[in-house]
């Protein structure tokens, strides 16, 4: 029996690289949610990062995994950038405490 092509037509490598990004940002999610309940300077009673610091940490790592997928070519940076932009652009109108 022949080897089967994978439904969504991804390499293991593609998989992996959207694996992380999801993940990557699964956490920065997590960290936003403590950031909101307790604030940006609380820490866990055990010790350890500030809440900053961990959303610093996990916003660093969602840049490494969007890095992975522009340096592999799955998305192009320079049309993220533009959307980027454009989103700057059109997000002012919608933000009530951001100059």
């Amino acid at each position: 029996m022949g080897k089967m092509e994978p439904f969504n037509r991804l390499t293991p490598a593609e998989a992996e690289r959207l694996a992380l990004l999801a993940e990557e940002c699964g956490e920065v999610v997590q960290a936003v949610g403590k950031i909101l309940r307790h604030g940006y300077e609380s820490v866990h009673p055990d010790g350890g990062p500030t809440n900053r610091e961990s959303l610093t940490r996990e916003c660093g790592d969602v840049y490494h995994a969007i890095w992975r997928l522009i340096g592999a070519g799955d998305i192009d940076g320079n049309e993220m950038s533009q959307w980027a932009d454009d989103k700057a652009k059109k997000m002012i109108n919608y933000l009530h405490h951001q100059t």
